[in-house]
């Protein structure tokens, strides 16, 4: 089993680590002990922190533009609709989402 839990230094700075631990058993079977192993993931957790803080940015950037933007997938199907564009085609946002462009 996977668990986040936090870790404090001597010097009182707070680490978060992923411990993955498992049943130690003895030779009849019967569980002896736990075996752990824990990863540091304080910088991994901040980089994903940043990378969502980021991707909400540009998210507010792209609705709230003053230029009529949109995104297609691969299929051509509308993955994106924003404000201006909605404003400009007199189509909403939920209207144009997944439709063909």
């Amino acid at each position: 089993a996977n668990f986040e839990l936090p870790l404090f230094t001597k010097g009182g700075q707070r680490r978060e680590i992923l411990l993955n631990a498992t049943p130690r058993r003895g030779d009849d079977g019967s569980i002896v002990g736990v075996l752990g192993v824990g990863q540091d993931i304080t910088e991994l957790n901040q980089q994903r922190t940043e990378a969502l803080r980021i991707a909400d940015d540009l998210g507010r950037i792209i609705e709230t533009a003053n230029a009529p933007i949109f995104g297609v997938d691969l299929h051509g199907q509308v993955t994106e609709w924003n404000l201006k564009l909605a404003e400009l085609s007199q189509f909403s946002k939920d209207y144009a989402m997944g439709k063909p462009l």
